[in-house]
């Protein structure tokens, strides 16, 4: 399957990596390998994680409290988000919405 990461979820990605930075030198960089662990294994098997809302699955890291937001679509998977899992639940839903493919 073909992996499109979103604008938006790019964006989210920067902010982290810059967030992390800030906090020790390297740690933003743990922080995108393991991301691209876990976009490794969504490409592999996209229908492991759990509908989370809407069509909309999330794969979870193992390292930092983050949920990866993604839809299957066709023969692509659609990064929508990468939201911190400590947000109120209606929260990362609204996130969810504002972002269409």
């Amino acid at each position: 399957m073909n992996l499109q990461i979103l604008e938006e979820a790019s964006a989210d990605v920067v902010i982290i990596y810059e967030w992390y930075e800030s906090k020790r030198n390297g740690l933003g960089l743990d922080f995108e390998l393991c991301l691209d662990e876990v976009f490794a294994r969504i490409t592999k098997t996209p229908e492991i994680y759990p509908e989370w809302y809407r069509n909309v699955r999330c794969a979870l890291l193992t390292r930092f409290p983050y949920g990866i937001f993604y839809r299957i679509k066709d023969d692509s998977i659609y990064i929508l988000a990468i939201f911190h899992m400590k947000r109120k639940p209606a929260k990362i839903k609204h996130g969810i919405r504002t972002r269409k493919l």
